[in-house]
């Protein structure tokens, strides 16, 4: 068993540096490939007209200032060559809140992040009576 290390440990030892070597240099060529398409994320902006949303109060005349947001997005280039504009709202949800300074939702699919929206914040105007 002594022997079976022992016995040319030179050539065991030359082939181990060729091994390795070898398993370096493929390695070097195929994961700089990898690592650079897992690090690209496409992103855009696009702008959106901001939609009101309530569960209690009729919206429909009610109106926004600015009523249109920028919203930037980013994600992976096959799901953002996949994405289409109305995939995407921005919105004021009135539910838990009164008319006037509001906060600016993005809806956005799985896999698409948010960057920034330009406002952030947007003021509801309700009908005049």
């Amino acid at each position: 068993m002594r022997n079976l290390f022992i016995k040319d440990w030179g050539w065991k030892l030359f082939s181990l540096f060729l091994a390795v070597t070898i398993w370096l240099t493929v390695h070097s060529i195929l994961e700089p490939e990898a690592a650079s398409l897992a690090g690209q994320n496409s992103k855009f902006t696009l702008e959106k007209t901001v939609l009101i949303v309530s569960s209690t109060a009729d919206v429909s005349f009610f109106r926004t200032s600015p009523a249109v947001v920028a919203v930037t997005v980013s994600g992976p280039p096959a799901v953002m060559d996949q994405l289409k504009g109305s995939q995407i709202r921005a919105l004021v949800d009135l539910t838990n809140s009164a008319p006037g300074m509001v906060q600016v939702s993005v809806l956005a699919p799985p896999e698409v992040t948010l960057i920034r929206i330009e406002p952030p914040m947007v003021v509801v105007i309700p009908p005049k009576r």
